[in-house]
């Protein structure tokens, strides 16, 4: 095991060769880092980027014990590691976030029973087992209709969600999710969608982004943008939730938490969607809206190193370009106020995030 501080010349190894593996390389290599890409298929963003890559499946042993031995700290981008992997990994080098994280956060139902174990609100939900053996009646008793039906592993996106109206279209819905265990989650009457992105580091510090407003279409991020139309409490409070969520997982990188927010007049105003144990597209802002961005914190914290200010010095408002966006590119690029950030992905599909585009103008608002 590497002993932290990193130096200047090690190197970050990245399970994951998406954007956001792209985005963490070129941010260890501003610091000087070396940078090892690991990931199932050929031609990734990352790759285009980082010093090294090893194309294997993960759950190559012998694959992932070349990669362990060849780098000094491992993170990852997403979440859909075999847990085999992520402990084979810990065995060898020193992996951040833990592997605890990702058994907490990529299961729907684990992940909401430990967000509501810490008495922190979140949407009345049921779990849906792979027998469906379910009492309508008592389904009632617990949540209102509508409702989503969500698989509680691989979801994202909008993927693996089905809208239900009533308890008698449980059972189709379930069907229509290839009868996956997923949880019933009663649809919460939120007024906006926030989230924050937030980094800690191996001592325990925590330093807080602004809180971002979200806007989604077909359960995909549209755009993202700061300062959000919040309360000064909700902003506090939002803050606290995700600290004591980093706090009980000993989450050591950047991640995000994101909310429902219900309007003053709700006994819980602020409740909890979802975690993402990893850093986030609603805060690609920070590349160049703040200070520093949540991509060089994340390498930050995980190499041993001090956390930089995540102060905002602009306000921004953050658009996702989806499958054929890409191709307004001119005339995004030809604004001063506008910052393009286009991903390297080898084909244009639909639904598929190609770029993000940052508008910027003078900062006003929360800090």
């Amino acid at each position: 095991m590497a002993d932290l501080p990193l130096k200047p010349g090690s190197t970050i190894g990245i399970f994951g060769g998406g954007q956001l593996g792209r985005m963490l390389a070129m941010a260890a290599a501003e610091l000087g880092f070396a940078t090892h890409i690991y990931c199932d298929h050929d031609g990734s963003p990352a790759s285009q980027v980082a010093t090294r890559t090893s194309v294997a499946a993960y759950d190559d042993m012998a694959a992932l014990e070349r990669f362990a031995g060849s780098i000094d700290v491992a993170s990852f981008e997403f979440e859909n590691i075999p847990t085999e992997a992520l402990e084979f990994i810990s065995a060898h080098t020193r992996l951040a976030p833990g592997a605890n994280t990702l058994d907490t956060t990529r299961d729907r139902l684990v992940e909401k029973e430990f967000v509501a174990g810490l008495g922190i609100p979140v949407a009345p939900f049921v779990n849906i087992g792979e027998e469906l053996d379910l009492d309508l009646d008592e389904i009632g008793d617990k949540i209102r209709f509508p409702a989503l039906m969500k698989s509680r592993r691989f979801g994202y996106d909008g993927k693996g969600q089905v809208r239900v109206v009533s308890p008698g279209e449980i059972h189709a819905a379930w069907e229509s999710l290839d009868r996956a265990a997923s949880i019933l989650e009663e649809i919460i009457p939120f007024e906006r969608e926030f989230s924050t992105v937030a980094v800690r580091d191996d001592g325990g510090e925590m330093l807080f982004y602004d809180l971002t407003e979200n806007d989604h279409e077909g359960g995909i991020l549209r755009r993202a943008q700061v300062p959000a139309a919040a309360p000064p409490e909700i902003h506090e409070k939002a803050r606290d939730i995700a600290g004591i969520i980093a706090a009980r997982l000993d989450y050591v990188g950047t991640f995000a938490v994101e909310y429902f927010y219900c309007g003053p007049d709700f006994e819980h105003p602020l409740i909890v969607n979802e975690i993402a144990p990893r850093v986030h597209n609603t805060g690609h802002w920070t590349m160049d809206a703040a200070l520093t961005s949540q991509f060089e914190n994340h390498i930050r914290a995980i190499a041993g190193w001090p956390l930089a200010s995540t102060i905002r010095i602009a306000d921004a408002v953050m658009t996702n370009l989806i499958g054929d966006d890409l191709l307004n590119w001119p005339r995004l690029a030809k604004s001063p106020e506008n910052v393009l950030h286009i991903y390297g992905k080898d084909e244009i599909r639909a639904g598929r995030k190609m770029a993000h585009v940052t508008r910027l103008s003078p900062r006003t608002g929360w800090n």
